[in-house]
C-alpha cells in the first residue's frame, strides 16, 4: 500500500518535510514523493521509484517519482517556472490513485498565488482542483486530530455572508457527506453528529437570531427522520470541552473559525485536513507553506506524519 505524496510548493517547507517523514515512517508506511529531487535538502538519501517499487526502497531511501522542474529551489521565494510543474504533480498523483497504483493521496502545501501567477491556476485552492480532477463532486473539508473531528459548512467567505450561504441544501449535503465518510473511511457504523448553532447560545429560542429556528432546526429534524443520529443545534461555546467531545464523532460547524479555533487549540501541530466526498482518499497537513522557515531545518513534520497515517488508515477502511 503506497501513499502518493505530492511535493507542494518548492519554495515552502514541502521539500523539507519529505525526508523528515521518511525518517519517521521508513519502517511503517511506504509513500512515494513526487517532485524534483534536486529540491530536497542536501544529503537526503533518495532513490528513483514507482508506486510498485516504493515499498522495497522505503527502508533504505526516500522513494521519489522523479520530475524535472527545470529550475532550482529558492526557499522562501516562489519561482513562476515551477508553477505548472506543481499543478502537474497534483494531477499525476490523482491519476495514480484513481487507477489503483497508489492507495491514497497526501498533499503537501501549495501557494495559491504562485500558481495563479505562474500557471493561470483557476481554482481557489487544492480542494477545488482535486474535485475538478475527480469529475466535480462536492467536496467537504474535515479537520481531524486525536479526539476531535470538525467540519465547517461554510469555509472561506466573509462572516457577513455566512447566514445566507448556510441554506438547507448546503447544510444537508454537508451532513450527509460527513455521515457517509465516517462510515466508509473511519469505520463508524452509526456516526454521532453534533451541529453547532450559528448564533450565540444557538439563538436562544429566537432572541439572538432566527437562523436556528428557520433553517437549522428544520434541516436537522428532516435528517433525524431519515435515521441520522444528530444533536443540535448546540451552543458552540459548550461543544468542545472534553466531556462534550466524547458525545459525538464529528462536529458540524457553521463557519470557518467556529470549527478551526477549537481543533487548533487542542492540537495545533498535529491536525490533519481531510477532503470528504471525493472518490479517493485525500489528506493534507493542516498548515501552509511556511516560507519564513523553508530550507532552514526548522520544519515540524508532526502534521505530515499524522496526515500520512490517516491516509493509510482511511484507505484500509475502504478496502
Amino acid at each position: 500500500m503506497t501513499i502518493a505524496l505530492t511535493c507542494g510548493e518548492p519554495a515552502g517547507i514541502g521539500p523539507d518535510l519529505a525526508p523528515l517523514a521518511w525518517a519517521a515512517l521508513r519502517h511503517e508506511l511506504p509513500f512515494l514523493w513526487i517532485g524534483d529531487p534536486t529540491h530536497l535538502p542536501e544529503g537526503t538519501a533518495w532513490q528513483a521509484a514507482t508506486p510498485e517499487t516504493a515499498p522495497g526502497i522505503m527502508p533504505h531511501a526516500l522513494p521519489v517519482l522523479v520530475r524535472d522542474f527545470g529550475a532550482p529551489r529558492g526557499p522562501g521565494a516562489p519561482d513562476p517556472a515551477h508553477a505548472r510543474h506543481v499543478v502537474d504533480v497534483i494531477a499525476e498523483a490523482v491519476a495514480l490513485v484513481t487507477t489503483g497504483r497508489c492507495a491514497a493521496l497526501c498533499t503537501l502545501p501549495i501557494h495559491k498565488q504562485a500558481l495563479m501567477d505562474g500557471a493561470d491556476f483557476a481554482y481557489p485552492g487544492h480542494t477545488e482542483y482535486l474535485s475538478a480532477l475527480a469529475g466535480g463532486p462536492r467536496p467537504v473539508m474535515m479537520l481531524a486530530c486525536e479526539g476531535l473531528r470538525v467540519v465547517p459548512a461554510t469555509i472561506h467567505i466573509p462572516l457577513a455572508d455566512v447566514p445566507a450561504a448556510l441554506n438547507p441544501a448546503l447544510l444537508t449535503d454537508t451532513i450527509l457527506i460527513t455521515h457517509a465518510a465516517l462510515r466508509r473511511d473511519f469505520g463508524l457504523d452509526r456516526p454521532r453528529l453534533a451541529v453547532a448553532g450559528l448564533n450565540p447560545h444557538a439563538g436562544e429560542g429566537g432572541k439572538i437570531g432566527r437562523e436556528e429556528i428557520e433553517t437549522i432546526i428544520p434541516t436537522l429534524d428532516a435528517l433525524r427522520a431519515e435515521g441520522l443520529d444528530i444533536a443540535g443545534p448546540l451552543s458552540a461555546d459548550t461543544m468542545f470541552h472534553a466531556a462534550a467531545r466524547a458525545r459525538y464523532d464529528a462536529a458540524i460547524c457553521c463557519y470557518h473559525d467556529q470549527a478551526l479555533i477549537p481543533i487548533k487549540t487542542i492540537d495545533f501541530a498535529g491536525g490533519v485536513n481531510v477532503t470528504l466526498g471525493l472518490p479517493f482518499v485525500r489528506t493534507s497537513p493542516d498548515h501552509g507553506t511556511a516560507f519564513d522557515i523553508a530550507g532552514r531545518g526548522r520544519a515540524d513534520p508532526t502534521s505530515t506524519l499524522a496526515a500520512l497515517r490517516m491516509a493509510r488508515d482511511m484507505a484500509m477502511a475502504r478496502g
